[in-house]
């Protein structure tokens, strides 16, 4: 059976949750409260997936035709097992369309993550990539684990810096050295990977935040189980009202409304990846938040999972995988 990396426990508590001077999805900065848990300490990677798909069959989202009743308006030669794959453009592009990058490649999928003769050798420590909801939500239930909220993502990922921007501190190079895998350049047409990665990185490589966790920020987005909605709640008024183990909004509001008739689920990935720019997606800040729906895997699009347990908090770290 599966063994994964030692679990990390991070302690709960209450923190201020979201950002007030950022992208408006991130508003309004809010008290929350989380119990503590487990978590990986890196996502997992392509390694610990292809020992979960060896000893179930699980074949993933990304391998399966899509059912045309699910996609009312979709041209029927496109309706092919696929994944998006990040294809950068060799000149300057107008950001606000990302169909300028963003290439739906047939057969791309966790074992081809840049399309037909691609492969992922030599890949076994990267994240794994083209994973939809349902893939992430497998493999953690096979390893006796979750996905986690948005909250627990957000306060595990801040490492204890509480209202720090980053999860290393309130400076992106501190001492101009890259703490994350992120894009330097203008993105989308020119990398200059002063980080040392065109796409992915191996898990570990950049330091752990305060809590000892591994790309928190960067390398891929994660997947958390709560829905999207577009900002958060209030602020609750009095300590007393502070919302404890929040499990996001309702799925009915999720839906994207510039796609009425395409009703899929979305959401909430978190910790930005090595696609995230200054001048494009500052995504990679703990408190930020992007929509994703249930259907859809990328190539900079991972996972992460948690274990929610009544174990003594002094032990801080716990074996991970199956009994």
């Amino acid at each position: 059976m599966e063994h994964q990396a030692t679990m990390v426990w991070v302690p709960g508590g209450t923190f201020r949750m979201g950002s007030d001077v950022h992208y408006p999805e991130e508003k309004p900065s809010h008290r929350v409260t989380v119990d503590g848990f487990f978590i990986d300490p890196t996502p997992v990677t392509n390694a610990e997936f292809r020992r979960f798909v060896e000893a179930t069959g699980h074949v993933t989202f990304a391998e399966i035709a899509p059912d045309p009743k699910d996609y009312p308006n979709a041209l029927p030669h496109m309706l092919k097992a696929g994944s998006l794959v990040f294809t950068p453009p060799d000149h300057p592009v107008d950001t606000r369309d990302w169909s300028q990058w963003w290439a739906f490649r047939f057969r791309a999928n966790w074992r081809r993550p840049y399309g037909p003769g691609s492969s992922i050798k030599g890949l076994d420590d990267h994240p794994v990539v083209h994973v939809a909801y349902s893939d992430a939500e497998a493999y953690a239930k096979w390893v006796g684990k979750e996905l986690p909220t948005e909250a627990e993502w957000e306060f595990a990922a801040r490492g204890g810096l509480e209202g720090a921007e980053f999860a290393w501190g309130d400076e992106l190079n501190p001492d101009g050295r890259e703490m994350a895998n992120t894009w330097q350049g203008l993105f989308p047409s020119q990398n200059l990977k002063t980080d040392g990665y065109e796409r992915t990185s191996p898990v570990g490589v950049f330091p752990p935040n305060g809590y000892g966790l591994y790309d928190m920020i960067g390398n891929v987005w994660e997947w958390t189980s709560d829905f999207w909605s577009t900002r958060h709640p209030a602020d609750a008024p009095k300590a007393c009202c502070v919302p404890e183990n929040p499990r996001g909004g309702p799925l009915e509001a999720s839906f994207d409304p510039r796609q009425p008739e395409i009703r899929i689920p979305r959401k909430v990935l978190k910790g930005g990846s090595h696609l995230c720019a200054p001048n494009y997606c500052r995504r990679y800040r703990p408190a930020a938040r992007h929509a994703e729906p249930i259907d859809t895997s990328t190539s900079h699009v991972g996972f992460r999972c948690v274990r929610r347990t009544a174990a003594d908090p002094a032990a801080s770290r716990q074996s991970g995988g199956p009994p």
